[in-house]
């Protein structure tokens, strides 16, 4: 009986390798270049693209086909978000919850996020840091139990006592304790090693680290370094000792600078950066992940009383406004930039107006959907299979009404989702 139930499912998952999808794509964007084919068919076998090819092909007689029709829409490859935080969102009740909430409440509340994030067409997420539920919530949606985009997580985010990522800061004494690399909590050379690993044991695929003082923390420095030089190059060393790559959240100068000298592989926000800084992070090669999206909510929540406590409200007045034009700058000095929202801070399944608020900074269209396609791939080390519509890659493809080229704001109404050879959305932009 065993045995039967065995070939049973060998049966089944031989019939959904073996079957052959045929997507008609009236425009195609497949990310490897800035311009757009018209009338062309992409091949899917399984979970990958086997073909592209000009035209609209017709199945073979015998052949068993399945064609979606995508003839007035935009095709690209699956959109890919390098900065989200999973786990949550914003809300004036937040920094309450994290007292009432447990991880289960937290896991169940969070699959309402990974949805949303999916029917927006990003297929692909960088979760930058939580509470640890973003390794299960990855585990589940790679084993089908929840649906959701495929995520590459930093687990906890790595700080220093007192800094953006000490989950205790602006807690009762009581509360407080001395929280150490376990918690994501590190003092000196020792300690950054052991966070690194302790991440990696916990089942991170990357390392995030608060290179400086954030604007949501309940602290009062927004911008300071917060890490020395020998902590930067031990945690970057220990990473890639062990294939991560490692991102730093970084408002002031100063902070980016260290981060980027000691190997940094993306600076995130970077809102304080100059022109020595754009000029350091365009030699070396640093990724740039602005999240535009979440400077200008954290500004405009800030205007409302008692939407954020206090502390935080001048930091999210003075910083957020500032990040737009910041991105503009780094992209006119060459920059690398990797496309990222920041969503959780944020509201989830609205990534796609960042592509909007890039554009309006000066970024070509087309240029904005290569941050969030093959840009992104490359930033985490996966362009061999994610990033382009291409023979041989993962059937990840997404679908929007009108040209992005000619009307960025389609990018929010995406109308068609497919990841991983499997249709999760179709027929409909909301």
């Amino acid at each position: 009986m065993k045995n039967l139930f065995i070939l049973f499912l060998v049966l089944i998952v031989s019939q959904l390798a073996a079957q052959t999808t045929y997507l008609h794509c009236g425009q195609l964007f497949d990310a490897t270049s800035k311009e757009l084919q018209t009338k062309m068919t992409v091949v899917v076998e399984g979970n990958q693209i086997t073909n592209v090819t000009r035209g609209y092909l017709s199945a073979e007689e015998g052949v068993e086909v399945t064609i979606i029709d995508l003839k007035d829409q935009t095709v690209m490859p699956g959109l890919m978000d390098m900065h989200v935080h999973i786990e949550g969102q914003s809300s004036p009740t937040r920094y309450v919850e994290q007292f009432r909430m447990n991880p289960e409440d937290v896991a169940l509340r969070a699959t309402i996020y990974t949805k949303r994030t999916l029917d927006a067409g990003f297929t692909t997420v960088r979760d930058l840091g939580g509470s640890g539920v973003n390794v299960s919530l990855r585990n589940a949606i790679n084993q089908g139990f929840i649906v959701g985009p495929r995520i590459v997580t930093a687990e906890k985010a790595i700080g220093t006592t007192g800094g953006h990522a000490d989950p205790t800061n602006g807690v009762n004494h009581v509360l407080k304790g001395d929280p150490g690399p376990a918690e994501g909590v590190i003092n000196g050379v020792e300690d950054a090693r052991k966070a690194v690993r302790q991440r990696y044991k916990n089942g991170a695929d990357c390392i995030k680290i608060t290179a400086t003082g954030g604007v949501l923390s309940v602290a009062k420095d927004g911008s300071g370094p917060q890490f020395v030089d020998e902590e930067l190059e031990a945690i970057v060393a220990t990473a890639k000792d062990y294939g991560m790559h490692t991102a730093a959240h970084a408002h002031g100068k100063e902070g980016i600078m260290r981060a980027v000298n000691a190997g940094i592989t993306s600076i995130e926000h970077g809102t304080l950066m100059d022109e020595e800084v754009m000029a350091l992070m365009a030699e070396k090669g640093t990724f740039y992940v602005p999240t535009i999206s979440a400077g200008k909510f954290v500004a405009e929540k800030a205007k409302i009383d008692g939407y954020f406590p206090a502390i935080i409200r001048p930091k999210a007045l003075s910083i957020g406004p500032k990040l737009q034009e910041t991105f503009g700058q780094a992209y006119r000095a060459g920059v690398r930039i990797a496309f990222g929202t920041d969503s959780g801070v944020s509201p989830h399944g609205e990534n796609g107006k960042e592509f909007g608020y890039m554009v309006e900074a000066g970024m070509p269209a087309a240029e904005t959907l290569l941050a969030a396609t093959i840009v992104s791939a490359e930033l985490i080390g996966r362009a061999d299979e994610l990033g382009t519509i291409e023979k041989g890659k993962l059937a990840d493809i997404v679908a929007v009404s009108g040209n992005p080229l000619e009307d960025i704001n389609v990018m929010t109404k995406v109308s068609f989702v497919m990841k991983d050879g499997v249709v999760y959305k179709e027929g409909t932009d909301k």
